[in-house]
């Protein structure tokens, strides 16, 4: 039996990739703030993951097969982790992310080499701790958590850099909704001059990734997304379909100021190939979008409003 710890993993596919391990067999431990209960037959600690005593003081003797870390935003929280788990842990896979290249632009799908954590310059002393200063450099945090792991590695480490990910009913982002609304009040959506497209993944297949990663054997970053980009149009017509009513969206190019979600004035879709041939298949992104859009934002009966 695996002994898997989860930092976070309280919401979205978080719970997804806890109940796979729990259906797999794994004996799961979920770490976090207390604010939601983890699903039933995992042992819930609760501590938080910044406070480097009360995580070490939560966890105890216990020791792990593989940590899965939901949660890591910043380098001060990756060296707390590294700290704590060293010497307690045969494996560790920190959810990253597809903004890690967010100073690409290429027509190509990117590759993981593009950003080789071990070359990212680490500086614990910006206010990382400081909300709207994390939220205005997620790329750039997560690069830096990356770079902790890999710089001086105390255990195996993976990072899997997520694409942008989509479906769940309980999709919190709050990014198809905006679509939604503003398709069915025949508002224009506004998108950059040259919009490119992206890729994604479905909800369920990222937590299918994260627990193959768990019990893989590879190493160093990776990405995981879908094969197929998908532009704005491409999700709206998708969010179109569901909301019914006959409506379709309207789009308005900005050459400046906030544009939708889901549209990027640069190119940076993910090259999975790595991913592909350590063993796992993803799927196509346009044989799930109907679905992930309609799980996230319902239909509406034409003519009624009644959300079916």
């Amino acid at each position: 039996m695996r002994d898997v710890c989860v930092i976070g993993g309280n919401r979205y596919f978080g719970k997804r990739l806890i109940m796979r391990l729990l259906n797999s067999g794994a004996h799961v431990t979920v770490v976090n703030r207390g604010s939601s209960a983890p699903p039933a037959g995992s042992v819930h600690l609760v501590a938080d993951r910044d406070d480097e005593a009360a995580l070490a003081a939560a966890l105890g003797s216990r020791t792990f097969d593989v940590v899965v870390d939901q949660v890591c935003y910043t380098p001060r929280q990756a060296a707390v982790a590294r700290r704590v788990f060293a010497g307690r842990t045969g494996r560790y896979v920190m959810t990253s992310t597809v903004e890690v290249y967010e100073h690409e632009d290429s027509a190509e799908p990117v590759g993981e080499e593009a950003v080789d954590p071990r070359k990212v310059a680490v500086d614990l002393a910006l206010p990382w701790d400081d909300a709207e200063f994390r939220d205005a450099h997620y790329g750039e945090g997560k690069r830096q958590a990356e770079a902790v792991f890999a710089c001086d590695p105390a255990f195996p480490y993976v990072a899997v850099r997520v694409a942008h990910v989509l479906g769940g009913d309980d999709d919190f982002t709050g990014r198809l909704d905006h679509y939604a609304e503003h398709i069915r009040k025949g508002e224009p959506i506004a998108v950059p001059v040259v919009n490119h497209s992206a890729t994604y993944v479905y909800v369920e297949e990222i937590a299918a990734f994260l627990e193959w990663a768990a019990g893989a054997e590879f190493t160093g970053p990776v990405n995981a997304a879908a094969h197929g980009r998908l532009t704005t149009a491409d999700i709206c017509a998708a969010v179109a379909d569901a909301v019914g009513g006959g409506a379709a969206a309207e789009f308005r190019a900005v050459e400046s100021g906030e544009v939708s979600p889901f549209s990027f004035a640069r190119s940076y879709g993910m090259d999975n190939s790595r991913a592909e041939r350590l063993g796992f298949r993803f799927g196509r992104s346009t044989q799930w979008l109907a679905q992930a859009v309609t799980e996230t934002v319902g239909a509406r009966t034409a003519g009624t409003g009644e959300v079916r």
